[in-house]
């Protein structure tokens, strides 16, 4: 069985009490309506013979009648409600999936893609237990309508066996033509969401560039192939209505044709006849199913994208803790030799970082310890691994060889809150989670005082207290400017990272004096955990206690910054082309490097007008998103 059929069954079992209301529904009005032919039958032949229990008959009629319309009423009522349940239910999975996933999701699917399987793909497939339960409910009055008919003429039962099995192979072409064509629709939907999104991202790129017919076209470009589908889908449900509209009459008349023969021979009663004939429609109603397959077909193309995102592997933790105190690496770190002025150096204390051996596309790193309590800068052209080398570091991604350990312990073994409890992350574009300031950068932190010092250290308690509620100010309501947004985030980051700062080209949008003031409170951290900073400033890199220099995926160097100053190589890192040096970074984007980490903005940036450069995350495809 196919991962999307699983998927299909999976929604209609746990899909609440509703498949239950819906059989209740359908085969008590399939019975309703198996039991108003006979009805209807005695009645006539109760007239013919002027019978007394005509009038009883009529009332039968009457009351079936009324729970046909009754039937009818709660199942639509009930479709409703199990569509709606099963997709929110499964919409919740794949989100939660996702998030489970990290950003290895958005390396396997663009944005928009995602956005569609979780959306439009979980909303078909939770229509399944009303596809599912309608087409199985049909088979009820076929089935009682072939033991009807059975008990008035078994010849009778003969004629109609043969017409239902021509209305199966119809319905069972019609569901894998259809399967195959919603899928490929179903496809270019996607394909156009992620472009969709994409040009979102570079929004204002495009307005720059001019470019917004041009752009507008590119997202567009599918539309011809959707239409074909589309028409694909139409044509596909027009032939076998038209089968189907065939093989009903021509059921309908052999039975009738039989039935009449068996009337003139003294066989049947006008009552039974007609009591035959509606059989005959109700044994023929499978042919009313091509909805209910066409609704089933759609579920299973959209079950199988949505099984494609399910399938992903989710990140792993184990149930380790980290040691109370210091462990000593398998690899000592020579300790740095040029203390920051007014500071006795860094301490040899936990948050130790070491690389064994690790491996992945873009990084090579074969050996590398982090001093615990120090600041590291991570600097190199872009492209280098630097952004790569961050994101495994904090466990973003997980390394294809190799082993990456904190305080002696491999990140994979740890436990996951006390992983997240361990490393904070900033991003150039942190997303603030959080119904106000304070909670975006507690995150649900019991000890709320530490929000404040937080925001300090960060250079943003000034500004956050100026809002009209403080800290209180729901984030609705604050508009940020990019500088700002980065201090948050690194307020946060501050806030929740007990032993190790991981930052990411976080201060890139930052201006040059407040810059200087957050890299005192990195380079000389109170608390004393280590610090990692993805640096494109010489500034940066000179306050550090040591620096590690990748070039093209590979540590070219791991010692203080004056020492691998000799170097012309490393010289040539913080070089503009005209060789200007970029001591305080150009434009307030932190060095001639750029921005380091991509999304959606740079691909419509690189599709609007080639201005895009591909960064270390671009190979991560996601890793700037906040997912930690």
């Amino acid at each position: 069985m196919r991962a999307g059929d699983r998927l299909v069954m999976d929604a209609v079992r746990r899909s609440g009490p509703w498949p239950a209301v819906l059989a209740v529904t359908a085969i008590g009005g399939a019975a309703a309506e198996l039991a108003l032919p006979y009805a209807v039958g005695r009645t006539v032949d109760g007239f013919v013979s002027a019978r007394p229990e005509t009038a009883s008959w009529l009332a039968a009629c009457a009351v079936i009648v009324a729970g046909i319309m009754l039937c009818e009423s709660a199942g639509v009522w009930a479709r409703g409600a199990s569509s709606a349940y099963a997709a929110a239910r499964l919409r919740l999975s794949v989100l939660r999936h996702v998030l489970g996933v990290g950003p290895a999701a958005t390396r396997r699917f663009p944005e928009g893609e995602l956005v569609t399987r979780a959306g439009l793909n979980t909303e078909e497939t939770g229509r399944a237990p009303e596809s599912v339960t309608g087409a199985l409910a049909l088979l009820v009055p076929t089935l009682g309508a072939l033991v009807a008919l059975t008990l008035i003429d078994p010849v009778l039962t003969a004629t109609l066996v043969a017409g239902i099995a021509l209305i199966l192979l119809v319905l069972r072409a019609f569901l894998r033509a259809t399967t195959t064509i919603a899928g490929g629709y179903q496809e270019v939907q996607g394909e156009i969401a992620a472009r969709l999104v994409d040009a979102l991202g570079g929004a204002r790129t495009i307005a720059a560039a001019g470019t917004a017919d041009r752009e507008t076209r590119r997202v567009l470009l599918p539309m011809d192939r959707l239409r074909a589908h589309g028409m694909a889908l139409w044509r596909a449900n027009a032939s076998a209505g038209v089968q189907a509209g065939l093989v009903v009459p021509l059921v309908e008349v052999a039975v009738l044709a039989v039935g009449g023969l068996r009337l003139a021979a003294g066989e049947l009663t006008i009552g039974e006849l007609y009591a035959a004939a509606r059989y005959a429609v109700l044994g023929a109603a499978l042919s009313t199913a091509l909805g209910h397959i066409g609704g089933l077909a759609r579920a299973r193309a959209a079950a199988e994208r949505v099984a494609e995102v399910l399938g992903l592997p989710t990140t792993r933790y184990g149930t380790r803790l980290l040691p109370a105190t210091h462990a000593e690496p398998a690899i000592h770190a020579e300790p740095a030799t040029h203390p920051l002025a007014g500071t006795s150096g860094p301490p040899d204390g936990l948050g130790s970082v070491e690389f064994r051996g690790v491996t992945m596309p873009g990084l090579a790193v074969d050996e590398l310890v982090i001093a615990g309590g120090s600041a590291t800068a991570v600097v190199g052209r872009s492209g280098s691994g630097k952004s790569l080398l961050a994101a495994l570091a904090a466990r973003l991604a997980d390394p294809a060889g190799g082993t990456v350990l904190l305080d002696g312990v491999p990140l994979p073994e740890l436990d996951r809150a006390e992983l997240r409890r361990a490393i904070g992350y900033a991003f150039e574009r942190p997303v603030l989670v959080g119904d106000t300031v304070g909670a975006a950068i507690g995150l649900g932190a019991d000890d709320q005082g530490i929000v404040p010092s937080a925001a300090t250290a960060a250079c943003a308690d000034g500004f956050i207290r100026r809002l009209p509620g403080g800290y209180a100010t729901p984030m609705a309501d604050t508009p940020l400017s990019g500088g700002e947004r980065q201090r948050i985030g690194l307020a946060r980051a501050f806030a929740q990272g007990e032993r190790l700062l991981v930052l990411d080209d976080a201060t890139s949008s930052l201006d040059t004096v407040t810059e200087r003031q957050v890299g005192n409170a990195l380079t000389a951290d109170p608390r004393g955990r280590t610090r990692l900073i993805v640096a494109h400033r010489l500034t940066t890199a000179s306050r550090a206690d040591r620096v590690v220099w990748l070039e093209d995926g590979r540590v070219l160097g791991h010692a203080p910054h004056h020492e691998l100053w000799a170097d012309p190589r490393y010289r040539a890192v913080f070089q503009d082309p005209h060789g200007s040096q970029a001591l305080e970074g150009s434009a307030g984007r932190g060095g001639s490097d750029g921005p380091e980490v991509p999304g959606p903005e740079r691909r419509s940036e690189r599709l609007a007008d080639s201005e895009g450069r591909r960064g270390d995350s671009e190979r991560l495809a996601g890793s700037r998103g906040d997912v930690s």
